[in-house]
């Protein structure tokens, strides 16, 4: 589109989307809140899928990429590809593949997985936002209570979330989906959601955090990548990427993180 720069990262095309899509028609208005509830389907969708999901034309979705700034849907697409963390195989799959890799003794496997947690751990100090962290902090700090929801593999995180708030005498209340019982209706204006996802994003944790928003608490998003849908619910995201090995992904920074932020907010807490 003719005065209208081509964004060079994901994160320019999101910060971009959000700031127009107040003003655009109402099917380019569809787009744009599909494709910021969806942003990991665009790199393996085509554009007659992605407008379905939208349900608009293909044509309505050709001109929603042209007003981003793209000379159509395959250039928007492959922004994406290149930095697109596909869906993870099955465990069965993983394991074939460490045995075709030769990995060897667990002393070899212990090894291994040490270097992918140290490489987890040094990019999580070099691409931390410092000033978004101090902000999650005192979210967490100020809330009523602190409402805490992960599932699958980031539950081992909102696991520890509770049990450490806990004996920092800091109120909170894990969600899960147990029963299919929803238990969104605790939260409350002033309380603080704590939601981790990683893809392929769960989705009754990106529901609960934006019933959150919507009923007026904050939200600290943990998740993988800047493209994650919790993006567009909360400018507080905490971005974590894990090295992995033979497929498996270790939650050693997420960890570290979560560690962090426990003992951030009971410091604080106390010092009230």
């Amino acid at each position: 589109m003719a005065g209208v720069s081509t964004p060079a990262s994901i994160e320019e095309l999101l910060d971009r989307m959000l700031d127009i899509s107040g003003g655009l028609p109402k099917r380019l208005k569809q787009c744009a809140d599909y494709v910021a509830a969806n942003p990991d389907r665009i790199a393996v969708s085509t554009v007659a899928e992605m407008a379905e999901g939208a349900g608009v034309k293909p044509s309505a979705f050709m001109r929603f990429c042209q007003v981003l700034g793209f000379s159509g849907f395959s250039q928007m697409q492959r922004l994406f590809r290149e930095t697109y963390a596909q869906n993870w195989p099955d465990y069965a799959t993983r394991l074939e593949k460490l045995r075709e890799s030769g990995a060897g003794s667990p002393s070899a496997l212990l090894a291994e997985f040490i270097e992918a947690g140290r490489l987890s751990l040094e990019n999580l100090a070099k691409t931390i936002d410092p000033r978004t962290l101090d902000a999650a902090i005192k979210t967490l700090s100020d809330a009523h209570m602190v409402h805490i929801i992960g599932l699958r593999r980031a539950f081992s995180v909102a696991a520890y979330f509770a049990y450490a708030f806990e004996k920092m005498n800091v109120p909170t209340m894990l969600h899960d989906t147990v029963g299919g019982l929803d238990s969104r209706h605790a939260i409350r204006p002033g309380d603080a959601v704590i939601a981790i996802t990683f893809a392929p994003y769960t989705r009754e944790t990106i529901e609960l955090a934006e019933a959150a928003r919507a009923g007026g608490a904050e939200v600290v998003a943990i998740t993988d990548a800047i493209a994650s849908p919790l993006r567009p619910i909360t400018p507080l995201l905490l971005t974590v990427s894990e090295a992995d090995f033979g497929d498996f992904r270790s939650l050693s920074a997420t960890l570290s993180l979560a560690v962090a932020l426990v003992v951030a907010v009971g410091a604080r807490a106390r010092a009230k």
